[in-house]
């Protein structure tokens, strides 16, 4: 025989030794067609695994574990149940052959087994389509990693497999496990139940522990993906040790439990979420007990939240509240007596010894385990024994379907499993008021439900408090917690206690859920929808008190007509116009005589028309500012008082020709007179002006602006370009200029005859003018509000006044008080008296 043949018969040898009997077949039922049933009976993670058999665990050597006996009692009834209904596969008869998977370690010889024929050989084939194995589908097993050990077989032949308890969500793939299906939601929904129960409570600082097999860490990791985005922080993660079968620990494994307690007692964190089987929580339990840990919240996963052992531990409502996500309660009419009830029934004999007595019907040592938690499985209302029953049910209703099954019976044909198992993705029936069928991913849709444990023996141990509906993925009803604290309070876990509104958080440390409350300052507000980590700065035209959460609209300041400044400007102004108009006139009535010519003549009027139109414009210096406003007191008012302030230049210039420099220089003063120099000057310095103001706006722009006001943010100033300063700064530049030679003119004519000395009066308009305008631009580099209007246009104001008054009050005073001064006489005895002083 060549190599080749040596491996197949080989691989043949070990095939048929691994499918041997299985020495632990706990039941055994004959049928037509059997079902192949995977529960863990007892708590041997650490199996001593032989090649062609598994060394048999005795019920006097290792805890039985009450809850798998439970389920696979369940899987015997409703095969007896059915067996009995002469709608449901008529004439035709459900068999079983259940085994004891220990947990994990019995996993791959059963599977093995079940997929063997009655001579118990595995037979490598080509092609498996008409291969018949020795059960049609599998029940269990019931936890995700032995799900997938014993999928991994199945699929090869899709021999259909129903698990009662797995929830990983990698079961879901169709692609690696086509022939796995679930009658219980997947870890998605487990998931979100548990997050929407977090956050209902506000419980945003929690521990997680978990063991260290696949359940643990893959569900761990998921809550912490589902955490991330819902501002749910995690304290810290702690890994349990996993016991001796004999739940013996090591002192490594004390240390590290003593440890982990140790860590919870000191954290400020009271919520604690647990993923690992119950087998691994025994000794962590007895270690918060001896540590007297107390006030928790406990989070249990559906792995040990309905556990009757742990429970059973009554001095644990010592350590706080005990909450669990587990499937919704459907009672199974008849099953807490079946469950006690004692069976005769036998697995036919072997070929080969027994190797001792097994947990199976002749138990009575393990039935009676069994009974001593009849009360509180009857009580807790026999939630996951309805996933077993269900898939039970499912696979007869997909044989029912398949031997096209009627009132007169079924077809007895060979079923094999690639038939079978598209007959079980396509059920859809009532079971006990609830609708059985299966979704894309294979699972089917019951309903969760938070439990809360109690230790009233009068009492469900395991009572509803809240349902999760996977469809609308919503938790509801949440009522009726009774909490483990003084006056019956919710617990809280919260690494900051929240911050009051208009408080931005800043972080602490690595967590998003540790921050200290700052009060976001005026100006800002917090809008939490968006950004609770930062305050958000108000729009230039809104305000915010400290801690606001929104802004107001601020108060807009102008000068308005009600206010007692304005009122008194503007009374002045008007008296400036009355008493301009008033000098119009006088100078009218009065053009030819000697003090209006001496004053100018013709160029008097030139003057008091910018002053009447200036005095009637002040208005606009009042109300909310314009485009027109603007324009007025940046350029406007500025040529008025350029044209005053040129023409009494020229006037004190040309006095002090006409008495100083005629004889000295005749031909130039005739030059000046023919051609009207003051005219042309005045003309000439207006034209300069106009393009400086121009040059001015084209460079600032006259659009009126706001801006806060610096001593009441909550005030918004509405006025001109800020830069109105500079602009008037550069606009007066030449009137400041005029007055100043306006000013060195006059004082040189201080020696001139009274009737043409005006040097008093020009040196007081022109020291009024440039003192007050340089003032004003100093007040508006450092200030800004409401008060500079009324400044500048009191400045304005006074200025006018300034002019009118001060250089033409006097003339108008010698008019009316003095006429016997204002004769052509009395002017050429003045001059004359000049004259011989000076010779």
């Amino acid at each position: 025989m060549g190599p080749q043949g040596r491996a197949a018969c080989s691989l043949l040898f070990l095939l048929k030794a691994l499918a041997e009997p299985v020495e632990n077949s706990e039941f055994f039922l004959p049928g037509d067609y059997l079902l192949g049933g995977l529960f863990t009976l007892h708590a041997n993670v650490k199996g001593i695994v032989h090649l062609n058999y598994l060394k048999v665990p005795k019920c006097k050597e290792y805890e039985m574990k009450v809850l798998g006996y439970n389920l696979m009692q369940a899987m015997r009834f409703a095969v007896e149940e059915i067996n009995n209904d002469s709608s449901l596969l008529p004439d035709v008869l459900l068999g079983y052959e259940m085994v004891d998977s220990c947990y994990m370690s019995n996993n791959v010889q059963p599977a093995l087994y079940f997929l063997s024929q009655d001579d118990y050989v595995l037979p490598i084939q080509e092609d498996y389509s008409r291969y018949v194995p020795r059960v049609v589908a599998i029940i269990g097993p019931d936890n995700s990693e032995s799900v997938k050990t014993v999928a991994n077989f199945l699929s090869l032949f899709l021999l259909p497999q129903i698990t009662y308890s797995a929830i990983n969500d990698e079961l879901g793939n169709k692609g690696l496990f086509p022939a796995v299906l679930r009658t219980v939601p997947g870890a998605d929904h487990q998931m979100e139940a548990m997050v929407q129960m977090l956050l209902h409570f506000r419980w945003n600082w929690i521990v997680v522990l978990a063991s260290g097999d696949d359940y643990g860490r893959e569900n761990s990791h998921l809550l912490s993906q589902r955490l991330a985005h819902r501002d749910i922080c995690i304290a810290f993660q702690e890994t349990l040790p996993t016991p001796q079968p004999n739940q013996t620990m090591t002192p490594q494994d004390q240390e590290r439990l003593e440890a982990i307690v140790g860590k919870l007692q000191q954290s400020t964190a009271r919520v604690v979420v647990v993923f690992s089987p119950e087998l691994a929580l025994h000794n962590f339990f007895h270690e918060v007990l001896r540590q007297n840990l107390t006030g928790a919240v406990w989070i249990a996963s559906e792995s040990w939240a309905i556990d009757p052992v742990l429970h059973n531990l009554t001095e644990l409502q010592r350590a706080g509240t005990f909450l669990g996500i587990t499937t919704q309660s459907v009672p199974i009419p008849g099953f807490s007596e079946f469950r006690v009830r004692r069976s005769q029934l036998g697995r036919p004999a072997l070929n080969r010894s027994s190797g001792g007595a097994n947990c199976n019907q002749e138990c009575d040592t393990c039935l009676n385990t069994t009974e001593s938690f009849n009360s509180i499985l009857t009580l807790s209302g026999e939630r996951v024994v309805y996933s077993v029953y269900s898939a039970v049910y499912a696979v007869a209703h997909a044989l029912h379907s398949l031997l096209g099954c009627n009132q007169g019976g079924c077809r007895k044909d060979v079923v094999y499993p690639w038939q079978l198992l598209p007959e079980i993705w396509k059920v859809n029936f009532t079971l006990l008021g609830h609708q059985i069928f299966f979704n894309e991913q294979g699972d089917l849709s019951l309903h969760l439900e938070i439990i809360q444990w109690q230790w009233d023996l009068s009492q469900n141990p395991f009572r509803s408090v809240a349902s999760y509906q996977p469809s609308k993925r919503r938790l509801k009803h949440i009522h009726d917690i009774y909490w483990n604290t003084p006056n019956n309070t919710v617990p809280v876990s919260m690494c900051s206690k929240n911050c009051q509104p208009g408080q931005k958080k800043k972080p602490v440390g690595l967590h998003p859920c540790c921050f200290e409350c700052i009060d976001c300052l005026p100006g800002t507000f917090l809008n939490q929808t968006s950004d609770e980590f930062d305050c958000q700065p108000c729009p230039s035209s809104e305000w915010s008190h400290r801690k606001d959460t929104s802004c107001f609209k601020r108060q807009l300041a102008f000068l308005e007509w009600d206010e007692a400044p304005t009122i008194a400007v503007v009374m002045l102004a008007a008296l400036g116009f009355l008493s301009t108009l008033a000098i119009v006139i006088i100078f009218w009535r009065h053009v030819q005589t000697p003090v209006v010519r001496s004053a100018g003549g013709p160029m008097c009027f030139l003057m008091l028309a910018p002053l009447l139109m200036a005095y009637m414009a002040v208005p606009v210096y009042v109300g909310p500012p314009t485009v027109s406003t603007c324009l007025f007191r940046q350029a406007f008012f500025t040529l008025c008082f350029t044209v005053c302030i040129s023409c009494i230049t020229v006037r004190s210039f040309q006095i002090v020709c006409v008495f100083k420099m005629a004889r000295r220089l005749p031909r130039a003063y005739s030059c000046w007179g023919r051609y009207h120099g003051p005219y042309v000057f005045v003309a000439s310095v207006m034209m300069l002006k106009m393009v400086i103001v121009a040059s001015n706006m084209l460079a600032t722009t006259t659009m009126p602006t706001t801006r806060a006001d610096p001593d009441d943010p909550r005030i918004l100033i509405l006025s001109c370009n800020p830069n109105y300063h500079r602009g008037l700064l550069i606009n007066t530049s030449l009137d400041l200029l005029l007055s100043v030679l306006g000013f060195g003119f006059a004082y040189t004519g201080k020696e001139l005859p009274t009737n043409y000395n005006e040097a008093k009066f020009i040196t007081f308009c022109m020291i009024f003018y440039f003192s007050s305008s340089v003032f004003l631009c100093t007040f508006m580099a450092v200030y800004s509000g409401v008060l500079v209007t009324i400044l500048d246009l009191l400045v304005t104001v006074l200025n006018l006044l300034g002019i009118s008054l001060g250089y033409f009050g006097p003339k108008c005073y010698m008019i009316l008080f003095y006429p016997e001064r204002n004769t052509p006489a009395y002017f050429n005895s003045v001059i004359q008296g000049y004259t011989m002083r000076k010779d």
